[in-house]
Formats: structure tokens, sequence, C-alpha cells
């Protein structure tokens, strides 16, 4: 599996709140950082953004580049009563493919349709 995959995968993981792949994927010393929420450790990230897994949401990959060790994603998530939002994420991997890293950087809100 690429890495382009992988980060594919990650976000349906997300969706499904499948939480072994996270416990499977994420390095010991993984950050997230976010303009709310900047360089959380894993622990911060299951704690602050875990919450937010398994609600239905849907994750549709518009922009997805593999670069090095990086894979920049920009997708629209969308909520069940319709609100949603575009970001644009760059996923660090390891070289043994684990999650090390993800920097979000937030787009604008999609609103209802």
């Amino acid at each position: 599996m690429g890495r382009g995959d992988l980060v594919r995968a990650m976000y349906d993981a997300f969706a499904a709140g499948d939480r072994a792949f996270f416990e499977q994927r994420l390095r010991d010393d993984f950050t997230f950082s976010s303009p709310p929420d900047p360089h959380l450790d894993r622990d911060g990230w299951f704690e602050r953004c875990w919450p937010a897994a398994d609600t239905q949401q849907e994750f549709t990959v518009r922009r997805l580049i593999e670069a090095g060790d990086e894979v920049v994603v920009t997708y629209e998530s969308r909520r069940p009563d319709g609100s949603g939002g575009t970001n644009t994420e760059v996923v660090t991997f390891d070289a043994a493919d684990r999650i090390a890293r993800v920097e979000v950087f937030f787009g604008w809100n999609l609103g209802s349709r």
C-alpha cells in the first residue's frame, strides 16, 4: 500500500471510528498541529480529536500529492447535518510508513447545502 493509499485509509478509518488503525499507524512521538491545537502529542490528539471520529462524516479527497516522506491532501468533509469544510493536511511518514506528523491548514466552511 502506497502512502497516498494510507492517507485515504486514514480518513476512512477516522470516519468509521477505527481506533485500531491509528493505534497501529501513529508513531509514539506523533505530533498533530492545527490552528486551534498547535503541537498536540499522540495522547493529546486522541483526547482532543478522536471524539469527532465515527460521527458518520464523509471525506472526499480533492487533491493528493506524494512528495518524499510527505503526502499533501486537500479534502472536503461533510457531516450528516450537511455542514462541512475543506482542509489541506500535510501527513509525514517515517521509513516504516508510520504517521509521524499531521499539520492541518483550514480552508473554507462549506455550510449546509
